[in-house]
């Protein structure tokens, strides 16, 4: 088993107002493309085209089996969401993703990430692992999934995880995060 660096450069638009947390990214074999949620068969950006524009296909390359890179990185830097997820080093102990199967090594610091967010006014985690290394590091209770935790001037919504291992269909997924979409005022 080796330890294994994060991948990719946390993405923060400087008008960030929603930093998005998972745990960390699959092993590079299971990419798509070389950005968050890299796994064709991960929902996150079907998710989003729910969300924003009415269609789960709206990011989906699908005769490729990827993502639309560029329209997913330009619709978010003009939404202001960033990215990055709670372990910046982690060693897995099957091989796979999931949250079971990672031992985290190092944790992402999330108030020093969040000092370079002066906009931000909520936090998302997707998953088990991201919420409580969050709530653990931020000193708040772990709210159920599709609610939140307040601290400071900021929330933290705990989503269901866009791994279509969460046992919740893509368009219930997507209703707990049209919510904070919608709080955000980004609908």
């Amino acid at each position: 088993m080796n330890e294994e660096a994060h991948p990719f450069e946390p993405f923060l638009p400087a008008n960030a107002s929603l930093l998005m947390l998972g745990t960390f990214p699959p092993a590079q074999r299971r990419w798509c493309m070389a950005f968050y949620y890299p796994n064709f068969t991960n929902d996150m950006w079907r998710i989003f085209g729910l969300c924003f524009f009415g269609d789960k296909q709206h990011f989906v390359r699908q005769t490729e089996r990827t993502y639309d890179l560029d329209a997913i990185t330009g619709f978010l830097q003009r939404q202001g969401i960033a990215l990055f997820d709670t372990a910046t080093r982690v060693v897995r102990t099957t091989g796979t993703a999931s949250d079971k199967d990672l031992l985290i090594v190092e944790e992402t610091d999330l108030r020093r990430l969040l000092s370079r967010l002066p906009q931000c006014r909520a936090v998302v985690t997707a998953g088990q692992l991201a919420t409580t290394v969050a709530c653990r590091q931020l000193g708040i209770a772990e709210p159920k999934v599709g609610d939140y935790s307040e601290f400071g001037q900021c929330r933290l919504y705990r989503m269901p995880s866009s791994s279509r291992a969460y046992p919740m269909a893509i368009e219930r997924k997507a209703e707990a995060y049209m919510n904070v979409f919608k709080y955000m005022k980004l609908l």
